[in-house]
């Protein structure tokens, strides 16, 4: 069994939402962190939230679909502290639209998902997410480090309408760790560093919450416990991951019992 304290954690999109939830989880239980995110100000107001948890906090901005961000950060963490035994690279956006919308007078197509909407979310979400890992991997691999390797998928990655984009990079999310761990265990490195996936359902993130009412009370319709996962319940799950080093190469899903509709 691994342990939290001292140990260091590499947290990307960690200014808001799940990122964030770890990161105090992180430091609340005697953990070193670096967070990372493209918004100065998020970055900010979390390292000054965090101090109340921890002083061994560090903040970084990184655009992640950036080999030359990915690198410094990887570097970063290692000069601050010396290790990586966490990563999680929870950088990602949404940009929700139907593939093809016909015009209900006319039954003709009106609107369409562009191809940056479509393209903008797989640079983050998927591209990002290689760039994170390999830089990261790399770092662990050569200072020794011993740890875990934690992504981020989504219900969504069984297919919801209006997020062929989203949808499509939190899919890959399914099969990287069970590509990752293969290849650790063909260089003999997969007693040290493992890779996993947890894929939240809906999280009461601030976005989230935004959803208008009628909305959101239609979709926890579709949840059996009746309520949003909270974020310190998937850092939760997380920590757990982490410390057991038996669990390596598969998906982890926390959704309170979610089943998705015929209509997605």
């Amino acid at each position: 069994m691994l342990e939290i304290r001292d140990a260091t954690a590499v947290i990307t999109g960690g200014g808001g939402g799940i990122g964030l939830a770890l990161a105090q989880y992180w430091a609340g239980n005697g953990g070193k962190v670096v967070i990372a995110d493209v918004s100065e100000n998020l970055l900010e107001a979390a390292k000054i939230g965090l101090q109340e948890w921890s002083g061994n906090v560090r903040t970084i901005l990184c655009d992640v679909t950036s080999e030359t961000d990915c690198a410094k950060m990887a570097d970063f963490a290692i000069e601050e502290f010396g290790a990586i035994n966490l990563l999680a690279p929870f950088a990602g956006i949404i940009k929700d639209a139907l593939m093809v919308s016909p015009d209900p007078a006319t039954g003709k197509v009106s609107r369409k998902m562009t191809l940056d909407q479509f393209q903008s979310v797989i640079n983050i979400n998927l591209t990002g997410v290689f760039l994170t890992v390999r830089e990261c991997a790399e770092r662990m691999i050569n200072n020794g480090c011993r740890g875990l390797i934690c992504l981020i998928s989504s219900t969504g990655s069984l297919g919801t309408a209006g997020q062929l984009n989203y949808s499509s990079s939190k899919a890959a999310m399914s099969v990287f760790p069970k590509v990752i761990t293969a290849e650790f265990f063909r260089r003999g490195l997969a007693d040290k560093l493992r890779c996993v996936t947890v894929a939240p359902g809906y999280v009461g993130t601030a976005m989230v919450k935004k959803i208008p009412t009628a909305a959101l009370a239609a979709i926890l319709e579709q949840v059996p416990i009746g309520r949003l996962i909270e974020p310190a319940e998937v850092a939760s799950l997380i920590g757990e991951l982490y410390r057991n080093e038996s669990l390596a190469g598969d998906v982890f899903y926390i959704h309170g019992g979610l089943r998705l509709g015929a209509k997605g």
